[in-house]
This record gives structure tokens, sequence and C-alpha cells, in this order.
């Protein structure tokens, strides 16, 4: 019975939660429109980084050099350490298709560590099986109550780079760096050491550009310092700037909307992803300046950006990367006389090296910025019925489906993301007085089983329960300065203490909460403070908004957050993670953070469940048991095809791309030519490349990654 009353009340509440589409999406055009208007790429326009572009003394004076640099630098194995390369695990639709040692053993399950050292699925150089999905597995796939066969922390990640720590680069010949082998726990088999395997699921990057922040947690910050992905939150933040005299000095620099260049320049130093333990971008800087540009792999010859300065040889660019940098950066940032420290080597870096992190990043987000879904079937004008035109009957029932189950309250907007930069609604030049991304609401019932939980959360974020929050705490994680990773949490640090302020300059609202702190059945009059630094303005104008915008009091905050689940100051982060584009999920996958779904249909009937099971602030007002008849998922599939576009399936401009060698397994009992007797063999998937118009008949279309398996 109680069972029974729990669903129906969180039915009712999910009836009444088309409100989120307002929290999730833009309050001018969410109530406005129908399904299909509202999730329109005409509603948004890519938001701007103030400064980039478009003046005399901008940073970038020449954007289309600048989008060479970075699509050379995005595809170029010199890059990494050790022949990978930023699209080795983005060269299929923007994520990775491969199915060989492409397995982790749950690194990030701290709460067991034997666990997140041992294997449940296979192992290093482990070949997946389509029998290995999903991660998670019930004797009754529609009910997550009943019998668990199957469950595990592994992770669907992405083969990276080998064990090793850094010594020097070569400025010469080829790009693979000196490193010194390290020995791996987890990572080896046949006595060899095999490449390491990130602990999440690769997301794609075509449209990541609309995203507020990016990665799984968020990590890489809206603001891009030019150093690192933390914003302000790194205090060594520092990118050199040249006088006229040619002297340079370091400065602080913040450049908003540009979370694509903060995600950029994580990758290339991270030990499992690409780099050499301890390696810095300035070595990149002097391992790549005097180079070509991708000097060992095949461009096509009509490549939509890099055709122009292909070199004559058909393999790389005519020129080379400090040379494409002083063509796109203005010169303040290269041409100063200094000492900018040393290098491993013991030879000094040049103001370009020390900067090299800074056009990197910038470089790679502006080739980003370019790639930009908006031609699917879905985009099609509306016929009379109000469904796009060319839609099938199973594809329109799907849309209705895909709205009547409220999958539009996290996916939705133009990008079907609800983590999408609130700024995209805004026309270019138009600056709001603050960005919507902390809210307070109902997203499930307390544990008690008594009221509703009303809680705080980064809008774009939730726990739908994929895996046990221990797992991985997702956005509930730390930044390496000890600050939150969470928004949501930085707000609640500041209304418990008075003294403090938000880490991100983020401004957060509490009378524009759909939940707002102050109502009867919550916070009397003595217990509340006026939120003078969030509620202020015109934004809270008024007695009743004036009202709304009332807080705890940081005495109140104390007492609450000693209480199971902090009460009534609650946060959604732990075990929560960025809700990704449905924009080409047909060929994106394995899905969720954890890549434990390779289908789908597995992703359709986990959302039919309500999820794997129960996390503490599961996001239950929207995920929930569906009751899907067998019609009701293949349509839901049907729609969620018609999301592919079709310059994405055939790599068509701006979806070209150079030659690339991607790492896929070993050969076994073979030492690498890299190390002799160390490390073990690659074997590789050949990515040939590809011009403007795309794939050739021959080599056919982008195909779904459970394609791939074997059974």
């Amino acid at each position: 019975m109680f069972i029974s009353v729990k669903k129906t009340f969180v039915r009712k509440f999910v009836l009444s939660l088309c409100l989120l589409t307002v929290l999730l999406g833009h309050p001018k055009w969410a109530l406005a429109h129908g399904f299909a208007e509202d999730h329109s790429f005409g509603l948004v326009t890519l938001p701007e980084t103030p400064g980039l572009i478009g003046r005399r003394s901008s940073i970038i004076v020449d954007q289309e050099a600048a989008i060479q640099l970075g699509k050379a630098l995005f595809w170029d194995v010199n890059v990494g350490s050790d022949g990978i390369a930023c699209a080795s695990c983005h060269f299929h639709a923007g994520a990775d298709r491969r199915t060989r040692n492409q397995m982790n053993s749950g690194q990030r399950h701290t709460a067991n560590t034997e666990s997140a050292k041992r294997f449940e699925i296979g192992g290093p150089d482990y070949e997946l099986k389509a029998s290995d999905f999903p991660f998670f597995r019930l004797s009754d796939p529609a009910d997550k109550n009943s019998e668990i066969l199957f469950a595990t922390d592994d992770v669907a990640g992405s083969s990276g780079a080998f064990t090793r720590s850094f010594e020097s680069v070569q400025e010469t010949v080829d790009g693979i760096d000196q490193c010194t082998p390290q020995n791996s726990d987890i990572f080896h088999a046949n006595g060899l050491s095999t490449r390491q395997v990130t602990n999440r699921n690769t997301p794609t990057v075509i449209n990541a550009a609309f995203n507020f922040r990016n990665f799984w947690d968020g990590r890489a910050n809206n603001i891009f310092n030019g150093v690192s992905g933390f914003g302000h939150r790194d205090p060594n933040a520092k990118v050199w700037i040249a006088r006229n005299d040619k002297r340079a000095r370091q400065v602080k620099l913040y450049l908003e909307h540009a979370s694509l260049a903060s995600q950029a320049v994580e990758p290339p130093l991270d030990m499992i992803e690409m780099s050499c333990q301890g390696r810095t971008f300035s070595e990149i800087g002097k391992k790549l300046i005097r180079r070509r540009p991708l000097e060992t792999q095949l461009v096509h010859a009509e490549d939509s950006v890099l055709g122009v300065v292909r070199h004559e040889s058909g393999k790389g660019l005519n020129t080379t990367y400090g040379e494409l940098i002083e063509k796109a950066f203005h010169r303040k940032f290269w041409r100063a006389n200094a000492d900018f420290g040393v290098s491993n080597s013991g030879e000094p870096y040049s103001q370009i090296e020390a900067n090299f992190a800074f056009f990197f990043g910038l470089a790679i987000q502006l080739y980003e910025n370019t790639l930009i879904s908006d031609q699917a079937p879905f985009d099609q004008p509306l016929d009379d019925e109000g469904y796009p035109y060319g839609f099938t009957a199973q594809q329109k029932q799907g849309q209705d489906v895909f709205f009547d189950a409220h999958c539009h309250n996290c996916h939705s907007g133009p990008t079907f993301s609800a983590a999408i930069n609130p700024q995209a609604y805004y026309r270019s030049g138009r600056k709001p007085r603050y960005l919507r991304v902390v809210d307070r609401t109902v997203l499930g019932e307390q544990t008690s089983g008594v009221g509703i939980d009303k809680t705080l959360v980064d809008i774009g974020f939730f726990n739908t329960s994929v895996t046990p929050n221990d797992y991985d705490v997702g956005l509930g994680g730390k930044d390496p300065f000890g600050n939150p990773l969470s928004f949501s949490e930085q707000y609640l640090a500041v209304l418990a203490n008075a003294s403090k302020s938000m880490v991100d300059p983020i401004r957060v609202v509490a009378c524009d909460f759909v939940e707002p702190f102050v109502s009867e059945l919550e916070f009397g009059d003595r217990e509340t403070v006026r939120d003078r630094r969030f509620g202020r303005g015109a934004v809270c104008r008024g007695k009743a908004l004036r009202q709304l915008s009332r807080v705890p009091s940081p005495a109140v905050v104390e007492a609450e957050m000693r209480k199971p689940g902090n009460g009534r100051v609650s946060t959604l982060t732990k075990g929560a993670f960025k809700v990704p584009t449905l924009r080409n999920v047909e060929l994106t996958g394995p899905y969720m953070h954890n890549g434990g779904m390779k289908s789908l249909e597995e992703v359709v009937e986990f959302y039919n469940r309500g999820g794997n099971i129960q996390n503490r602030r599961h996001a239950a007002t929207l995920v929930f048991d569906q009751g899907f008849t067998e019609e009701d998922k293949a349509s839901l599939v049907a729609f969620m095809k018609t999301l592919t576009d079709e310059r994405v399936r055939w790599e068509k401009a701006p979806f070209d791309h150079p030659e690339l060698w991607v790492p896929h397994g070993h050969e076994e009992g073979v030492g690498s030519q890299i190390d002799p007797g160390s490390l073990a063999e690659d074997k590789f998937i050949y990515v040939p490349p590809v011009g403007r118009n795309g794939r050739t008949s021959d080599q056919g279309p982008l195909k779904p990654f459970d394609s791939f398996l074997q059974p």
C-alpha cells in the first residue's frame, strides 16, 4: 500500500512539473511554443566570448587561421605523449566507438578501493561483447525492485596513454615524448603495460559549444583562465602579455562563455588520457612550435578547413604551429623577449611556448564552435499537425511519448540538454542581469515518505541512479583546490557563513527559484534574513519578490545541515551528472557516464523502470517507472533517431577531418617499439581522411556503437 501511495504521490508532482520547462529552458519561450518549436536552433545563438574576436584589439586577429590551428591541434597525434590525439577519443560522431581495451575497473569507486582495482567485465585489452551490456541487469528489466542479476562499478571509457613519467619532449623526429615507464597495478597484460583507460565514458564534442560547463561533472569552467580548466578557482593561472617595449608581464585573464577552452586544456596533461605524468603545456609548446601541423597524417585535398593550407605532399600543412599562432593571435601574446622559465632540457621557454595552453584552448574552442549539428530530420519545418515535415507515424508517436514521459524536462532546448548556456537565449550583444544556473525545486519525496524534498540543484545536472552514488560522486566532487564543483554547494556555504563569497562569479537569485525558501510551511520571518547579496536589484523588485528573496539565516542553515540529508537545505549534487545532448545520439554509444548501455533500446528500458536503483537525491519526479508498451519503446527509439544529422553520419563539412590511427587494443606478447619489453604493442583502427563532401559510398556511413560488438 505504501509503495502504491508513493508512486501516486510522485506522479502527482510530475504532472505539475511542466513548470520545469521554465526551470530548465528559458522563460520567454518555454511555454509559448509547441514542443518542436521549443527545440529549434532558431531560438538560440552561440554564446560569444567577450574580447575574443571582432575588434582590432581582440585576442584573435585572424579567425580563419585560429580555426585552422584548432582543427590541426585537435586531430594531431603529436599533441599526446605517445600518439594520442584529442580526436582519438572523439573520432566517431564526436565520441568514441572503440570496443577493445576500453574497460576501467571503476577507479572512481572511493568507498571500495579493492573493487576499484578489480574488473568484473574482462580486463585490460578485453574485447567488449554485446552480452556484457547493460552493466546493471535485473531479473525483470521493467522493475528496478526485482532481483539484481549483475551489477558492476566497471566503466566503459576510452583507451588513453601508457603509464609513464615525463622526462623531455623531442622537437624533431617522431613526436613520442621521452618518458620512463611506470608499473601499474591495474593496466597490464601478459607481463606488459597496456594503455590506461579513462574512468568515464567519452561524451560527444558536437554541439558542446552550447554547454555552460563541460565534462560529466561540470569541472570545465565557463570561465577560461588561459591555463587550466578551473576559471577563477585556480589562483595561480596567469597569461604572459607583452608591453609595447616587448617586455612581458603575467596577468590574470578570465574569458566568459569559454568552457570549451577550459575543457580542451585538461586532457593533454592528464596521465590517463594523453600525457606522461608531469608534462606541462610549455613542454607541449616546445615540442610543436617548429613542427608542421599533422606532419605524419594525410589531409584531404578538399578538407573544408585545412585544404587551403595543405602541404603539397598531402601530409600535414604547409606552415608551422608557430606561424599559425602568430597569424591567428594578437602579437602581445607571443612577441615578447623575456625570461619565461626553463625547460627540462635546460633551454629557456619563449613567450609563445609559455602561453601555449592559452593558444591551445582558444583555438580548439573556435574549431569546436563550428561543429554544430542542426540539420536533422527533426529540424525540418512543421507540418499542419505540428510535427516536423516528413515524420512517419511511428516517429510522431515517439515524439508524443518523449513529451508525455517528460523527457523534455531534462533534454530541453535545441541541444536536447538542460546544460545549455542560458546566454544562448539572448541575442548577440545582450547581456542579462544574471544567468540562471542554480535553482531550488521538487525532485523527490523525503526518505521518511512524508512531505516532499525541496532541493537546491545545478541546472542541467541530475541524479538518475545509473549507479550507486559511491561508484562516482560526479558533481558532488571537488576541484584540485578543495572547492565543490557544484554551484549549489557553493551557494549553501555562503548562506551558512555570511563572510564567504561564491568561488565562481555567478549570481544566485532566490526569488527566482521554482520553490523559494520562504513560505508559511517552511521558515518564519524570525528565521530568515534578506538575501542582499543575491536578491538585490531589479530582479527582485516589488513586495512579493522581495519576500521571496529571503533566505535562511546562517543559524538556521547550520541547524538544518545537522539533520539527515541536510534537512530543508539539501542539494542534489552527489551522483549527479551533466544532462547529455540527444543530438546524433544514435551514433554516440555507449551511453551514460559509465558507458554501461550499448543501445538506445537499453536506455529506453532504463528510463521505463525509473533508473537502476533509488539513490538518495534520485530525481524521482523526473525519472520514475513509466509503464511503456513495446510499441511506445520502439517509437521512442525511432524518434531519437530523427535527431541524427546526415552530415554527421556521412562526415560532411564541417564534420570532415584528417587521417588518424586510433589505438585499439594490443598485440599479445609483443614488446612495443617505443620501450621494447615493457609496453604492449598497439593495434589500430584506421580513420581515413575525409573532405567536405563526406565519406564515399564504399566507406559507408558511420554506424551505431552496438553494430561493432560481437554477440
